[in-house]
């Protein structure tokens, strides 16, 4: 069985099977043996962790989860690569392709079936356009997930690490901090895929919180002040969250919340730590009584 970390073999297998990239699915597939062990040694695998990893291809990074862990549910949405995965993997019988979009996915049911509802591990290379939404999709539906460990596109590593003040902190880096502490394991230029991306990508590890690191009274209220915040990140605090849809606070409410905190009312969102956002959440659910979201 041929070790896809190997470029030469990539090509065979993919020749072999005729196959065509999808760009509507962001294909591009790591060819370089030595960030594929850097991946698995960020993501702590052992003989006793179930694995879900997203997205796995032609099955590279499959073969490496296979040799480390106990058991792996890889999910992809590509159904051209059935053949490929049923030959690249023929030689282990600790994994599972589950042929599906991950976003469709019931993870809880799987972790409940496969790993008696211990926390798992998931591994990922994310194509640009749902590294987000996937994310996301796992923190917020809280499936007992130890860490995540990604390869993304290298800004958007940035912003999940990025703290307040800087070009890159936004929503996503407040969201990520909240469930999870972020670190870059490393970057990864454009030649180690086939084919080769325009950008260049980052490894990032989100290991999870065991418990919050912020007290909210209410987690969709705070979500939903952060958004509003960076949806108009030029204005100020008080403006964004009086224009944005569905928040229903006073700027009156809003500039006396601030003026507790010890903020000024012209003060920019993206100027406030995650800590602030969840005190701002709250003082705002105590000046309306309970009332949040209109």
């Amino acid at each position: 069985m041929a070790e896809l970390g190997n470029p030469q073999n990539t090509i065979a297998v993919l020749q072999k099977y005729n196959f065509n990239f999808q760009k509507k699915f962001g294909q591009n597939f790591l060819i370089d043996p030595r960030v594929l062990e850097k991946i698995i040694e960020a993501a702590d695998i052992s003989r006793d962790d179930f694995v879900l990893e997203i997205g796995p291809g032609i099955g590279t990074m499959t073969q490496y989860l296979c040799e480390h862990a106990r058991e792996v549910a890889a999910v992809e949405i590509d159904k051209n690569l059935i053949p490929i995965l049923t030959d690249t993997l023929s030689g282990y019988d600790n994994v599972e392709i589950i042929y599906n979009d991950i976003l469709k996915v019931d993870i809880n049911r799987l972790v409940q079936e496969k790993n008696q509802g211990n926390s798992l591990k998931v591994v990922a290379n994310l194509p640009y356009y749902i590294t987000t939404p996937i994310i996301m999709g796992l923190f917020e539906s809280h499936v007992p997930i130890d860490s995540i460990t990604i390869m993304v596109q290298k800004e958007v590593a940035e912003r999940m690490q990025a703290g307040p003040g800087t070009k890159d902190y936004g929503a996503l880096s407040l969201a990520v901090q909240y469930y999870a502490k972020p670190e870059l394991v490393a970057n990864v230029p454009p030649n180690c895929f086939m084919p080769r991306p325009n950008v260049g990508s980052a490894v990032i590890r989100l290991t999870r919180h065991n418990e919050a690191q912020v007290q909210t009274a209410d987690e969709k209220l705070l979500f939903a002040l952060i958004r509003a915040s960076f949806n108009q990140r030029r204005k100020t605090l008080v403006n964004g969250l009086n224009n944005a849809a569905g928040i229903s606070y006073t700027k009156q409410q809003v500039v006396k919340a601030l003026e507790k905190m010890g903020l000024p009312a012209n003060v920019r969102g993206e100027a406030l730590t995650l800590e602030q956002f969840a005190e701002l959440s709250n003082l705002l659910l105590l000046y309306s009584g309970g009332e949040q979201i209109g």
